[in-house]
């Protein structure tokens, strides 16, 4: 099997579905679950959702926010709960949006992307918006150990639309131009017919046209936030993202989340068969 993290998600995909979980310890989660505001609820929430999601879905999405308002706990926390997704055989994105300039970028990259870190995922949510190319250290690093990335591209918070639909000098809007310099970087590294390792987060209730989004090439995974609680539904896959519906990974969180601990895997289970159901339309 390709090292590659392009090809490890399009065969986590084809797998075990789209479904992505979240690992969001809200504050209201927590108390919804009976368990403390601090560090060491994080850390059972965290590997409680991972128990539930391991064997039923391929990928998980700890974010990162939550654990780290703790502080050293909450990242210490933050680790076990990484540590056992991989151990469990989950793909695991860490949901950081990381973005700097040189090597302070650099040093981000090295954090979660390096094997052996204590930080270790799979793949890291980053942020373009200092510009593409500032984000060189972490394609590097990334390419080089098998990893992946999530280029934030067009999201769906209505604060980012006047910059995100902005035209740049090239014609295009700035969302559309993240994907055409991050899809020559796909092209550059991905063999004949395999799929990139640098990903896009393109949020599921985003309209494509309007954010001057085509169909790109090679193939990438898109993760796609706003599935569930913020609307998008399984049946609005095909719809919303069209011929590039067989690459998105659909993160929901609360949607699932909210059914507590006792409930967690039996939501899971019904959320991964919508899916399938409408794989199969």
């Amino acid at each position: 099997m390709s090292t590659r993290f392009g090809e490890r998600i399009r065969t986590t995909l084809a797998a075990r579905g789209p479904l992505c979980v979240g690992i969001d310890p809200h504050a209201a989660l927590l108390a919804a679950w009976g368990l403390a505001d601090d560090a060491s609820g994080t850390r059972e929430f965290g590997l409680r959702t991972v128990e539930a999601a391991a064997g039923r879905v391929g990928v998980v999405k700890p974010q990162v926010s939550f654990f780290e308002r703790f502080g050293s706990a909450g990242f210490a926390a933050l680790e076990e709960v990484l540590a056992a997704a991989r151990a469990a055989g989950l793909v695991v994105i860490a949901d950081a949006k990381r973005g700097d300039i040189g090597t302070t970028m650099d040093a981000y990259a090295q954090a979660w992307l390096t094997p052996g870190s204590p930080l270790e995922a799979d793949a890291l949510t980053v942020n373009p918006f200092l510009g593409v190319g500032a984000l060189d250290g972490a394609f590097s690093l990334a390419q080089e150990h098998g990893k992946g990335l999530f280029v934030l591209a067009a999201t769906s918070n209505p604060e980012a639309e006047t910059l995100q639909r902005s035209v740049s000098e090239t014609g295009r809007a700035v969302s559309a131009d993240i994907v055409s310099v991050v899809s020559a970087r796909n092209a550059e590294h991905a063999g004949a017919g395999e799929w990139g390792s640098f990903g896009f987060v393109i949020g599921a209730t985003v309209d494509w046209t309007d954010a001057g989004i085509a169909a790109f090439a090679p193939f990438a995974p898109i993760l796609a936030p706003g599935f569930g609680t913020q609307g998008a539904t399984p049946s609005d896959l095909h719809r919303r993202f069209g011929s590039m519906s067989g690459a998105v990974l659909a993160s929901e969180s609360r949607s699932i989340l909210s059914a507590g601990p006792s409930g967690l895997a039996a939501a899971i289970d019904a959320r991964v068969a919508e899916y399938r159901e409408v794989g199969r339309g």
